[in-house]
C-alpha cells in the first residue's frame, strides 16, 4: 500500500481504510507539524494541530483533486485553515467580554456631528435599527451577535448550534433579510 499515490490513498481514506491514513500521516505529519510550529511557536499546540488535520482528513467529505495542484499544497491549506481557526478561538477566549445594556449604549455620545440635521438623521437611523432588531427572535439576535460582534466563524457557529454549516449560513442569510426588510420599511415610514 505504501507505493500508492497520495490521491489513491485519499480515496482509500474516504472509504475509511485506516492504514491509508496512517501512511499519509507518516508521509506528511512532519510537514504539517513544522508549518504549525512556525506559525504558533508552541510545540504542544502544533501537535494538536497535526492531530486535528489528520482527523479532518478522516472525517471530511472534501476530495483532493490532483488536477488542482500537489497534495502537499492541499494539505497545507487545510493546516493553515485549522491553525487560523485555533488563533481566532484563542483570541476570542482571551479577550475580555464586556456586557453592555442597551440603555448604556444609548447614553454613549455619538461622534460630534457638524449640524443638527446630521444629529437628527443619526438618531433616526439608530431608532430604525432598534425597531428592526425588535422583529428578530432571540435565536436570530444571538446568531448576529456571535457572528458579527464576537467574531465566530460559520464553522464554529455550526459546532455551537450543532447544525450543518449550510443551515447556519441559511439562518444568517434569512436573519439579515428580515433585518433589511424591516429597515427598509422603517425608512419608508419616516
Amino acid at each position: 500500500m505504501r507505493e500508492l499515490t497520495d490521491h489513491q490513498l485519499m480515496l482509500l481514506v474516504r472509504s475509511k481504510q485506516s492504514e491509508a491514513l496512517s501512511i499519509l500521516y507518516d508521509r506528511y505529519s512532519s510537514l504539517v507539524y513544522s508549518f504549525a510550529w512556525k506559525t504558533l511557536k508552541d510545540e504542544s499546540v502544533a501537535r494538536e494541530i497535526v492531530q486535528a488535520v489528520f482527523m479532518r482528513l478522516w472525517t471530511t467529505k472534501s476530495v483532493y483533486d490532483p488536477d488542482q495542484g500537489r497534495y502537499s499544497s492541499w494539505l497545507l491549506t487545510i493546516t493553515r485553515n485549522i491553525t487560523t481557526d485555533w488563533l481566532r478561538k484563542r483570541r476570542r477566549d482571551t479577550a475580555p467580554l464586556v456586557q453592555v445594556e442597551p440603555e448604556q449604549l444609548a447614553q454613549i455620545p455619538d461622534h460630534v456631528t457638524a449640524t443638527p440635521e446630521a444629529a437628527l438623521l443619526n438618531s433616526s437611523t439608530k431608532d430604525q435599527i432598534r425597531s428592526a432588531y425588535g422583529n428578530l427572535s432571540a435565536q436570530q439576535i444571538h446568531l448576529l451577535e456571535h457572528f458579527y460582534w464576537q467574531g465566530y466563524s460559520i464553522s464554529e457557529l455550526a459546532a455551537i448550534y450543532n447544525q450543518p454549516i449550510g443551515t447556519v449560513k441559511n439562518r444568517l442569510h434569512q436573519t439579515l433579510k428580515i433585518l433589511r426588510r424591516h429597515l427598509v420599511a422603517e425608512g419608508e415610514q419616516s
